[in-house]
């Protein structure tokens, strides 16, 4: 319903399109701005930032395609029309996803794409197999690692009602983060990003190994294979939170 709508107006959804990929750019322009004044960033050159900045952007991108809409909940909950998903022969989670579906959000993994070829074609590495093969997986365990942090989101969401803003901090705050080398941070948030909340595995982590880059914390040489593991492990979390937050809704009492 909402695809239908929005190419009711096919020039609009173009130019939305358009904007959202020059809009979601810019975070790529403040990186090119600071590579105007230096040659490397904690480190790290600009092909090498950009191959950073592609993977999360891109994998980001798809998570927010499919679960973007997962910070309305809120707003669902407090009004009481969530109960309405409830009535319904379909699953809830989906529905939620679903709800507000913005095609518009093409242009942030347009942008991904179009930085991450750069990247891929500009880096010095030399490509073997597993280095290549790793690629395709790491954007895909990237976007199920992003997707089950806005289930997580949306589950926090039963317990605080008004917390969009917390669920996009750790959501849009980390895909952010992603975009710098590890370097430029503290070793204490790498270690959080890496064990507590293991974003690192979306790009620090495999980058560090296609690179050949020392691994942002000590970690074996097979971890950067780990991601597809990690998404699992993150969707069976994000799973439970969502099944103990469903159980505990009450409704608004109205």
């Amino acid at each position: 319903m909402w695809i239908r709508s929005t190419m009711a107006y096919r020039t609009s959804f173009v130019i939305t399109v358009f904007g959202n990929l020059l809009l979601t750019g810019l975070d790529f322009v403040a990186i090119l701005l600071m590579f105007s004044q230096v040659d490397s960033l904690g480190g790290w050159t600009l092909p090498e930032v950009a191959f950073l900045y592609g993977l999360s952007a891109t994998a980001f991108g798809f998570a927010d395609l499919v679960l973007g809409s997962m910070d309305v909940l809120g707003g669902r909950i407090r009004d009481g029309s969530f109960d309405t998903l409830l009535v319904r022969p379909a699953p809830v989670l989906a529905q939620v996803g679903a709800d507000r579906f913005a095609l518009r959000r093409l242009g942030r993994i347009t942008q991904g794409v179009l930085v991450l070829g750069w990247a891929l074609v500009a880096v010095d590495v030399e490509w073997t197999v597993p280095k290549v093969l790793l690629v395709p997986v790491v954007l895909v365990s990237g976007a199920v690692i992003f997707g089950a942090l806005f289930v997580a989101g949306a589950a926090f969401q039963f317990v605080a009602q008004d917390a969009a803003e917390v669920q996009n901090a750790f959501t849009y705050g980390g895909n952010t983060l992603l975009h710098y080398p590890p370097t430029v941070f503290g070793k204490d948030l790498v270690r959080g990003a890496t064990f507590v909340l293991p974003l690192a595995f979306v790009n620090w982590v495999p980058a560090a190994y296609v690179l050949e880059r020392p691994y942002p914390t000590a970690l074996p040489e097979w971890a950067a294979f780990a991601p597809p593991l990690v998404a699992v492990g993150c969707c069976a979390l994000a799973g439970l939170a969502w099944r103990a937050g469903l159980r505990s809704y009450r409704s608004t009492g109205s």
